[in-house]
């Protein structure tokens, strides 16, 4: 096995695929080297001399420039190289047709196993949420919760409650993204049953939540707004007997692929995270969409460095100017707050390999595979496309996986070089960048990516990763539902009164 990967022909750094010695010796296409530093798995190094201020070139694109002369052998990270990023680019749509997947005919007919719901989806759990319209009655909803657990029987799989500090307080874009997320959740279809908890005297008003969540299913989403009520405890216990009764009959049926949506997200990634677990998970996500199905990608900043990839696989000039917006709509929200754009990657990241941004973002994007993009969305609305679907949030992995249940994901696939074990409000399959940490926490990994590294191929790890999903989303728990690690985080800009 080879030491080291160069990712693109026109690269000129490879990255470490194991650790390696000062002195050993690197063979890399007709580059050959010596290592003049030790180098650590996931970090990169110099194929040939790159003399400071030219371009530093990684999966074929600009990841920076050197800050100093770089010597063929020579460990490139942060003391000698930096971002190239500028604040405001401007970009164009140069379309790269990428055709889906031609469905082979022996898989054609895949299914899985779900809950057919009365708007047209499919749920992948069948569950009670119990969700605060304000953080005032977070702890009746949690006590609630653990209160009710005797119900939980026949195709019931567990009572959920989701505390969370908004609700009240809240003014302009703040108040209505709160709102639409929250209604976008109570209408999930993994939850068979939904009891909203309200106070009373919040911001967030019944009326305003009823307005938000349109035609709705009124036997499965009930609200409850404790001020009104004589013993609210005893009420809230009536409705969740009766939500637990109605949900208690549900069945799995045979439920085709094209229902699934998959939610994409990476978390403390490394420097293998661009060649082993994303490009599975692009893999994956070709597969999905070759058969009808979504692959949401957010994480917008962590896009930039690599708009330009995702933006010429747009199906189309509309698409492309939607996704211009947000990306551009984002870097004024980070310049609004006297932030520059590339403050990332972070201390993590960077001790697993990545130095600038543009690195961390162009193996970022590759978990959307070359599927094209058929949409665009804002924080709080559903997907509904086949292909890729780019929604706008950030990065950070409670509130871009709550973005990613919200806008309909019954899962999702979060990749990650350091390992985490928090969960979103649904099932969230923890891809390992490497089989190290796979071995050191399989109470936290679901699937290693780190084979890759061990000569599998990226479409047999993709379709690997495909058979897992079917069986997730028939019923298999992943390892933050065995472990109870699960949590929603609603994105907050403006002022708190």
């Amino acid at each position: 096995m080879n030491n080291v990967l160069r990712i693109h022909p026109s690269d000129n750094v490879a990255v470490a695929l194991t650790p390696i010695a000062q002195g050993d010796q690197i063979l890399c296409g007709q580059a050959q080297t010596a290592a003049r530093q030790q180098i650590a798995q996931g970090h990169k190094i110099g194929l040939c001399a790159i003399a400071c201020g030219q371009p530093i070139v990684k999966y074929g694109c600009t990841i920076g420039h050197a800050s100093t002369d770089i010597a063929a052998g020579d460990w490139v990270h942060t003391h000698n190289m930096s971002t190239t990023l500028a604040q405001n680019p401007v970009y164009t749509y140069a379309p790269c047709k990428h055709p889906l997947l031609q469905t082979p005919p022996d898989v054609g007919t895949d299914t899985f196993q779900g809950f057919a719901r009365s708007d047209h989806r499919a749920g992948i759990r069948n569950e009670l949420w119990i969700l605060p319209t304000v953080g005032c009655v977070n702890s009746l909803a949690q006590k609630l919760a653990a209160q009710h657990q005797h119900l939980v029987s026949g195709s019931l799989e567990g009572i959920y409650a989701f505390p969370h500090p908004f609700g009240c307080s809240q003014m302009g874009e703040d108040h209505e993204q709160t709102k639409r997320l929250l209604a976008a959740l109570c209408r999930h279809p993994n939850a068979g049953g939904v009891l909203v908890l309200g106070l009373g005297c919040e911001n967030l008003t019944r009326a305003q939540l009823t307005q938000a969540l349109g035609d709705y299913d009124t036997k499965r989403i009930r609200i409850l707004v404790c001020q009104e009520a004589g013993d609210e405890a005893a009420e809230a216990s009536a409705i969740l007997h009766e939500l637990a009764a109605q949900a208690a009959v549900c069945k799995r049926t045979p439920q085709p692929v094209s229902r699934l949506v998959v939610g994409l997200k990476c978390g403390g990634s490394d420097g293998l995270s661009g060649i082993t677990a994303n490009p599975a998970v692009g893999a994956f996500s070709d597969l999905l969409c070759s058969r009808g199905g979504c692959a949401i990608q957010t994480e917008v900043p962590e896009m930039f460095g690599a708009e330009q990839l995702l933006f010429n696989r747009c199906a189309d000039r509309q698409i492309f100017e939607r996704a211009a917006d947000m990306i551009h709509r984002f870097k004024k929200y980070f310049l609004s707050h006297g932030q520059t754009v590339y403050e990332n990657p972070s201390p993590g990241n960077k001790d697993g390999g990545i130095t600038t941004l543009e690195d961390k973002s162009c193996g970022c994007v590759q978990k959307g595979g070359h599927a094209p993009i058929t949409d665009v969305i804002a924080y709080g609305e559903q997907a509904v496309r086949t292909g890729v679907t780019l929604l706008q949030g950030p990065g950070n992995d409670l509130v871009s996986t709550t973005a990613l249940a919200a806008a309909g994901a019954q899962l999702i696939l979060f990749t990650t070089g350091r390992g985490t074990p928090f969960g979103a409000p649904v099932p969230t399959l923890k891809i390992s960048t490497n089989s190290a940490l796979a071995q050191h926490k399989p109470h936290w990994i679901d699937f290693d990516a780190g084979t890759i590294v061990q000569g599998e191929s990226v479409p047999h790890a993709g379709q690997r990763l495909f058979d897992k999903v079917l069986d997730v989303a028939s019923g298999m728990p992943v390892q933050n539902e065995l472990h109870g690690f699960r949590e929603i985080a609603i994105w907050k800009d403006g002022v708190v009164l």
